[in-house]
């Protein structure tokens, strides 16, 4: 096992605490003065402060993670949770986890972060299992973040697979030629020191033990980190898998050192943390996730705890925020207080129609043990519930499922707090971050339904509130005792725009030593094409409702064919875009195909019984075709292309095949009906083609011709296709065909859907005086060896053939020369500027029956009998660009 050993020097802690001030971003105040918590702090382990930071940016966010429990800025002033990535606009601050409760004598136990202004409550590392200590080596040991990708790990389990099978020759594998184990995966810390004075964990970050022996090995034994790669995890069991696309992996405590942020007392907490990405097409591009799995080392059992998720969301400029929640959903949200998020404080603003941002508590820790199945019917809630049409996920899982203690909270409070020192502002003492989790202001009052939530903003009798500015989101009065209540918002408190903050928080419950708890939480970023800044909460409300299902379906992500790595060729007034599928891809060859463990077929279809094979193939798609769009500028992501506003659609091409019209018929939840979406229009059905000459400016709104030295923005996708079944509204008789036969590229190989860029301009003075004797398509002359059969393409002999032909008897010529363009395969310049001489010789092989090339391979030779292209299995000649 390899630990990166991290040496860091300080003159003391307390110049460190002195010198790494509270955020000093415009308006953000350091709150320095106040009690501290209450009681003596325990001797601690002199850890120094946790000092690495890494970047996130596999989909549409770029953000940054500290590995001391707080997330999304430098630990300076700026902001680093950027989105869309690369428009400099940020939406978040900072954000952390806070852990308060009560110890058997009703000593508080509480660790949270906020800016460590004062200090710091989280070290990094595992404490011992025993003394729930650790040393200041070992925090040191575990200052870093593990980062691996599904697809790296996914690549290394088919290269283990393959040494392991005798059939499969690791040295013809194309996908794994110069391969090597990632440091990522031998370097994984799946095991502590569970030895000596260490006495740490044996298991750490979760694993796939593949040969069943409880140690990680992946030399020998083909062991790694922990990604449900198959699909087959009971995401219900208490095990952790790894997540996303991307993940950080790392660990840290709450012992490692004196508290000097809340001055509360230490409770003994081991946290693995994780925060993870997935690169999609649709709203998930937008979101980032966090688990947090708790494991209590202390010897005392802690009553009344509470769980707390702090999020300072700057949505923008921080001076014009508003903030709310939906009870729902477990949904705690920021958006605009006004119609145009403006420049100021050094943020750039969003401006009109800005966005809107929320943390999605999917799941807390386990309710307390009872022997029971618990349903959420407090007060006789059942029946609202299920006449409001939307269950109350927020408030917790496994609730009336028939199955024993196996409930999770879910958001049980929120509060939000502003920038300033009054009795609703800034939480100074450790009292009053437990305060806060409890949905308590500073001076220990209960906050009221109403107003700015408290008493001095209402008039008797008080309304006691869990949740804070839930609008109309609470219709059975969850969070007042079962009193249904007036919506209630920032807007109807008649509130100025601020910098807000909030803590949305879980429990009370009993944590006992040695207990496991985990809590989930879910980023989501939206913005409404049009309307006011509410329209951008309202696409958030229903953007939630994804990552929800994203949640409960273990985070498995149907993947869809990867969209091809693209070349650009630029020229005068022309760009030319070349794809290609590197070996990697799951599209290599166009040979995508994947089923779909959530679509569940059907025992019959129209009175026939389905086979099993039948039943794969009403589960499967498989790649149908490519699209080529045209973006507005580098912001726009995959989740934005069937937005006309962003992106315009310049290309498609399909296989050879009946497939022409594709929608997608998709459930909205807002008007309770299915809406259609046309995602494919008119198929061509003329074959793949890999790359596309662009002329034109979809954008422009008078000339169209594309201007030298402009840059432009492009993106590809592949789709694929699952139709067994055609579904249409009005035809019972259909109602159990595909809803969703078009299926985009989520990702590509190697992570997201890139933007590709294209800057049009005279090559002739960049290659001194380069003189272009080809353009973009012009066809090449072909000889023909041997073989038969015109592709159907219209031939034309050349001169030299024609000639040759006519000299004489026999009227006959051994080789067949044809006209560039005219030829029985089409071969065409794509890339002017790096055309090379030669002479190149294709071969087809014909394997099984004669003429039918439906299943033939190809060879490309060089004039030196090099092979310089090959296909590695049998493909159609027809849908193959050579």
């Amino acid at each position: 096992m390899k630990y990166k050993v991290l040496s860091i020097l300080f003159a003391s802690t307390l110049l460190l605490t002195n010198g790494v001030m509270a955020k000093n971003y415009e308006g953000k105040i350091s709150n320095s003065s106040g009690k501290r918590g209450s009681g003596a702090n325990t001797p601690a382990a002199n850890c120094s402060p946790p000092s690495t930071a890494s970047e996130m940016d596999l989909n549409n966010v770029r953000m940054l993670i500290q590995t001391g429990g707080d997330m999304w800025w430098d630990l300076v002033s700026t902001p680093r949770y950027e989105i869309p990535k690369g428009s400099g606009n940020t939406a978040l601050f900072a954000g952390s986890l806070w852990l308060g409760g009560e110890d058997q004598s009703g000593q508080l136990k509480l660790a949270a972060l906020k800016f460590r202004s004062e200090g710091y409550d989280f070290w990094t590392g595992p404490l011992n299992t025993e003394t729930a200590e650790i040393t200041p080596e070992r925090c040191s040991d575990f200052d870093e973040h593990f980062r691996t990708t599904r697809d790296e790990v996914s690549l290394f389990r088919s290269w283990f697979e393959c040494n392991a099978d005798p059939d499969c020759d690791v040295s013809e594998q194309e996908e794994f030629e110069n391969y090597s184990i990632p440091s990522s995966i031998t370097d994984w810390p799946a095991h502590g020191y569970d030895y000596g004075s260490y006495m740490e964990d044996t298991y750490l970050a979760p694993f796939e033990d593949i040969d069943g022996n409880g140690e990680y090995n992946p030399l020998e034994g083909g062991d790694y980190p922990r990604y449900d790669l198959d699909g087959t995890h009971d995401c219900t069991a208490r095990q952790v898998d790894i997540y996303g696309d991307e993940n950080l992996w790392w660990i840290f405590n709450d012992k490692g050192n004196i508290h000097t942020e809340t001055g509360g007392e230490a409770i003994g907490m081991e946290i693995r943390a994780q925060a993870f990405q997935f690169s999609t097409n649709d709203a998930v591009n937008n979101m980032s996730f966090y688990n947090y799995e708790l494991v209590n080392r202390s010897s005392y059992q802690l009553t009344n705890t509470y769980f707390g998720f702090w999020v300072d969301p700057d949505l923008g400029f921080a001076q014009d925020d508003y903030v709310g929640c939906d009870v729902e959903r477990g949904l705690g949200y920021c958006y605009n207080g006004d119609e145009n998020d403006e420049d100021g404080g050094g943020a750039t603003g969003y401006g009109a129609t800005p966005p809107a941002i929320g943390a999605d508590f999917f799941q807390g820790p386990y309710q307390d043990s009872d022997d029971k199945d618990n349903c959420l019917c407090a007060n006789n809630y059942t029946a609202a519930i299920a006449d409001d049409g939307i269950p109350y996920d927020g408030l917790g899982v496994g609730y009336g499922d028939s199955i024993v203690d196996n409930e999770r909270l879910g958001m049980r409070a929120f509060l939000y707090y502003n920038n300033n020192t009054s009795n609703t502002g800034e939480p100074q003492t450790a009292t009053q971050y437990y305060g806060y989790l409890r949905s308590y202001w500073k001076d220990n009052s209960h906050m009221v339904y109403g107003g700015n939530g408290t008493q001095a903003d209402n008039t008797p009798p008080y309304t006691n509130a869990d949740y804070m500015f839930p609008g109309t989101s609470d219709p059975v009065g969850w969070g007042t005792g079962g009193s249904v209540m007036d919506e209630w918002t920032e807007v109807t408190a008649g509130n100025q725009p601020y910098d807000r903050r909030f803590i949305q928080s879980s429990g009370p419950f009993v944590l006992a030593p040695g207990a496991v708890n985990n809590i989930t939480v879910g980023v989501v970023w939206s913005r409404a094409s049009a309307g006011s800044a509410v329209a951008s909460v309202d696409k958030l409300l229903t953007d939630d409702q994804k990552t929800q299902a994203l949640f409960d379906a273990c985070f498995q992500i149907l993947d869809g064919p990867d969209a091809p790595n693209v070349s650009v060729v630029e020229m005068d007034q022309k760009l030319v875009l070349t794809i290609e599928n590197p070996s990697t891809s799951n599209n290599y060859l166009e040979q995508y195909s994947e089923a779909d463990p959530f679509i569940i077929p059907p025992d019959s279809l129209d009175g026939v019984e389905l086979t099993d094979a039948e039943k794969l193939a009403y589960q499967t798609y498989t790649f149908q075709g490519y699209q080529v769009y045209q973006l507005k500028d580098a912001s726009v992501s995959a989740a934005d292309v069937y937005d006309e506003t962003l992106a315009r659609l310049i290309y498609q091409c399909d296989i050879k095949d009946s497939v022409t019209d594709l929608i997608n018929y998709v459930q909205d939840d807002e008007i309770g009906a299915e809406v259609a979406y046309l995602r494919v229009e008119d198929a061509a059905n003329d074959g793949i083609v890999k790359s596309f000459e662009v002329t034109q400016d979809q954008f422009a709104e008078d000339d169209k011709a594309l201007i030298n030295h402009k840059t432009y923005y492009f993106m590809v996708i592949a789709y694929a296709h699952n139709n067994f079944k055609t579904y249409s509204q009005g035809d019972a008789q259909s109602l159990d065909g595909q809803k969703e036969p078009y299926l985009p590229s989520r990702k590509s190989a190697s992570g997201s859907i890139a933007v590709t860029t294209g800057i049009p301009h005279i090559n002739e003075p960049e290659a001194g005086g380069l003189r272009l004797n080809s353009d973009y398509g012009d066809g090449i002359p072909v000889t023909r060896i041997e073989g038969v059969g015109n592709s159907g393409i219209d031939l034309t002999l050349s001169d030299a053939s024609i000639n040759e032909i006519m000299s004489g008897e026999p009227w006959f010529a051994e080789e067949l020369t044809y006209e560039g363009g005219a030829s029985p395969i089409d071969i065409k310049v794509i890339d002017p500027l790096n055309v090379k001489a030669g002479t190149y010789t294709i071969y087809f092989n014909d394997t099984t029956d004669l003429f039918d090339m439906d299943d033939a391979t190809w060879t490309v030779y060089s004039s030196n009998d090099q092979i310089i292209a090959e296909s590695s299995n049998a493909i159609s000649i027809k849908s193959e660009e050579l």
